[in-house]
């Protein structure tokens, strides 16, 4: 591996020109969320080091190609490949279309390799029940609470959550939220009764805790907003302390959400709306978390479905 080729080194570079421009096309125009920012750069930087110096207008489909190869070879993912496609092709878009640096776009058309794709892994019924009915101690394990049950009642990304105001986008009245999604799509969806309850414990005490002039409906100890890394961990914390016995994290109630919404209702468009997916595709993986369900069901009460 030559000097060029260390990521460590890459790091070290000034960011070239296009990079600084391109995310800042992306964050302006395209209002990209931070995280989805920070993907971008990640596999544009893999890109600058795979081009070894190279400008990527001077970029051919068979070093495209080639790059993916050595992705491959490196042990990375087909969905990571998948993602850092996406991420070149718009680049290369950019160029063509913002610039005019470029005729043609050299990642049209590769494709990554095949990999399975795995299911996203969802409580149970009983695990999200024996998760949720736990007593809350102090004030903040109100608030924790009140999040967790938000984020299963509703669905809720982890991202759309940290960023939700007391004010008019919460209506315990109605039972609805109004939250800000991916693309900066706002979307209202149900709160259960139960998140209801949880909610107003928690504003009843909210005010003891944050500052006066803090927006945020979660804040911390000091009165601050929650980062999404502190929700997370409470929710690792929170599941830990009550014995569920698996790692639980805030997409995994988004996805038991979807699961058992689904299959109550079976009504997949409505879920799609649900969760705010801009195509049917993304949501219908929760078929397959269904049918596993109706399998492990078969299974248990088919008499000729039982082992011996």
């Amino acid at each position: 591996m030559t000097g060029r080729d260390d990521p460590a080194v890459v790091a070290e570079l000034p960011p070239p020109e296009w990079l600084a421009a391109y995310l800042g096309y992306l964050a302006t125009q395209r209002r990209a969320a931070a995280l989805t920012l920070e993907n971008y750069r990640r596999d544009l930087e893999r890109l600058q080091r795979l081009a070894d110096g190279r400008a990527p207008q001077t970029l051919s489909a068979h070093d495209i190609r080639r790059f993916v190869a050595r992705m491959h070879g490196e042990g990375l993912g087909g969905r990571s490949i998948a993602r850092a496609l996406s991420a070149w092709r718009g680049l290369f878009r950019w160029f063509i279309r913002q610039r005019g640096e470029m005729a043609l776009n050299p990642a049209e058309g590769v494709r990554p390799p095949k990999s399975p794709q795995p299911l996203p892994k969802a409580l149970s019924p009983d695990q999200a029940q024996a998760l949720l009915d736990a007593e809350a101690g102090d004030g903040l394990e109100v608030r924790d609470h009140a999040m967790f049950e938000l984020l299963y009642s509703s669905g809720l990304r982890l991202a759309e959550l940290a960023a939700l105001d007391v004010g008019p986008a919460l209506d315990l009245g109605e039972r609805m939220v109004t939250v800000r999604g991916k693309r900066n799509k706002m979307r209202t969806v149900p709160v259960g009764t139960q998140a209801v309850a949880a909610l107003q414990a928690w504003l009843a005490l909210r005010g003891e805790v944050a500052l006066a002039d803090e927006a945020a409906l979660f804040v911390t100890r000091s009165g601050t907003r929650m980062s999404s890394g502190a929700i997370r961990s409470r929710l690792a914390r929170w599941a830990q302390q009550r014995g569920l016995g698996v790692h639980v994290h805030p997409h995994m109630l988004r996805h038991s959400f979807a699961s058992h919404v689904l299959q109550s209702s079976g009504d997949l468009r409505a879920v799609q709306e649900l969760l705010g997916h801009a195509s049917i595709r993304s949501t219908q993986v929760y078929t397959h978390l269904d049918f596993q369900h109706l399998a492990k069901v078969y299974d248990a009460a088919h008499p000729r479905a039982r082992r011996r």
